[in-house]
């Protein structure tokens, strides 16, 4: 049974464009992105979300022994939401 969400194609997001040297970004589901520091460790995770003003980007955390993520901030810049993993 097909129902009216089976026929809409799914969204491609661009990977999000920063300007850090730091960082950078890898593709890790539909709206979401592994933050790697230069060695390749995991800085946390960035996240696309809609707003009603415009595109919001989520910076979170996985907490491993909970199997959810923790929410870091949600900023405007995607530059903004990845410095906030910095620290």
């Amino acid at each position: 049974m097909q129902t009216h969400t089976d026929t809409f194609p799914a969204l491609h997001w661009p990977t999000p464009r920063i300007r850090s040297r730091a960082e950078h970004l890898e593709r890790a589901g539909e709206r979401l992105w592994r933050v790697l520091d230069a060695r390749g460790s995991i800085r946390g995770h960035l996240r696309v979300v809609a707003d009603p003003l415009g595109i919001r980007f989520r910076a979170e955390r996985l907490q491993l022994a909970a199997g959810v993520f923790q929410l870091v901030g949600e900023f405007w810049d995607a530059d903004d939401a990845v410095a906030a993993l910095r620290f």
